[in-house]
């Protein structure tokens, strides 16, 4: 079943008989899944203030068409979503509501933060048919519920977004990136001396092939100068500046592009950085690295228990592929705040029932 207004949906979610699983583009069919399809057909940019750095559009709308529409307007968005679709092996385009619903951040988030903290307003339908709205088009507080926040990141278990809403940033006109010959299991030290030090980092990770890597961006002479005294602070790494492959860098990070088209199991694990030394240690197989070390990716053979591997560690993993449940069991106490919020939202249960254990 696809959907093309809120209304249709509304209208869908009040007359279901069973479970849905939400579906935006298909671009990230991570958990269980059961029930009828329900794709969130709702497209389209509502409005767009370059001038107020605003957007606003249908959930259903491509990241693609977002993308461009900002871009001519010499914009982003901040969190620089990441696409799934290669390194899952699916088709079809992310959605900017399967973005939110996944709270899909890329490298940039070291420094202007999640989907999350850049989404200052949406609206969705909870799971008896009615219509929420929350927040707006500018930053402000709420009481009550931040459903703004609590949204991103559900997976579309509370409710099933209809509109969002996000606050843009200028983009950078230059950037280049300094790339240090390291090992991965050495990459977190060397990547926190540069994301503490006043050279406003805005990417830090470690690819296979490449080593680690640090993104300046900003104006053309800032830029510059501010790699330069970078590279300078990690020569002992043998630190080099790349300038003209730097987007692509960025581009296989994002993406996981070490990982497109091959088999095996794939688990994404969101931890302290200065942890992940010990856990890469334990875990084995083949890695990469983003957030300075806080998020670390790795493809295993299939079947592996990573969890099991890398522990004991302070964070949670997900399995993206694989036979292991896909998200990390919650502890007692926040799950039970979990089942709770889903009965508030969902009292039948019918939005993507088991989507997250």
């Amino acid at each position: 079943m696809k959907v093309a207004s809120e209304e249709e949906l509304a209208e869908a979610v009040r007359a279901a008989q069973g479970p849905f699983e939400i579906v935006g583009g298909g671009t990230r069919p991570v958990g269980a899944r059961q029930g009828l399809p329900l794709q969130v057909g709702i497209t389209g940019i509502r409005l767009y203030e370059p001038g107020a750095l605003t957007l606003v559009a249908g959930a259903g709308t491509t990241l693609t068409e977002i993308e461009a529409a900002v871009a001519a307007e010499g914009q982003r968005l901040p969190f620089e979503p990441a696409r799934w679709g290669a390194l899952l092996g699916t088709v079809g385009e992310s959605t900017i509501g399967g973005v939110v619903a996944a709270n899909v951040s890329g490298p940039r988030r070291v420094q202007a933060g999640a989907c999350r903290d850049s989404l200052i307003g949406l609206r969705f339908v909870d799971g008896a048919g009615t219509v929420v709205k929350n927040g707006g088009r500018v930053m402000k507080n709420v009481t009550g519920y931040d459903l703004v926040k609590l949204l991103a990141g559900s997976w579309g278990t509370l409710g099933v977004i209809s509109e969002v809403a996000f606050k843009l940033l200028p983009a950078a006109p230059a950037q280049v990136t300094v790339v240090l010959d390291i090992p991965a299991a050495a990459a977190p030290a060397a990547l926190a001396v540069a994301l503490g030090s006043p050279f406003d980092v805005s990417g830090a990770g470690w690819l296979p092939g490449v080593g680690a890597v640090i993104r300046i961006e900003g104006l053309a002479e800032s830029v510059a100068y501010r790699a330069a005294r970078l590279a300078d602070l990690l020569a002992p790494h043998g630190a080099r500046i790349e300038r003209d492959g730097s987007a692509q860098i960025w581009a296989d990070l994002a993406a996981v592009g070490p990982f497109q088209g091959r088999a095996g199991d794939i688990w994404r694990f969101s931890v302290k950085p200065s942890d992940a030394p010990g856990i890469l240690a334990r875990l084995g197989g083949e890695v990469v690295l983003d957030w300075g070390g806080g998020l670390i990716w790795a493809l295993l053979p299939e079947g592996t228990d990573a969890r099991a591997l890398a522990a004991p560690y302070s964070g949670h993993a997900t399995c993206l592929r694989g036979t292991a449940p896909a998200f990390e069991p919650e502890p007692a106490p926040l799950a039970a705040l979990s089942r709770e919020l889903r009965a508030r939202f969902d009292p039948r249960g019918i939005l993507n029932p088991g989507r997250m254990g």
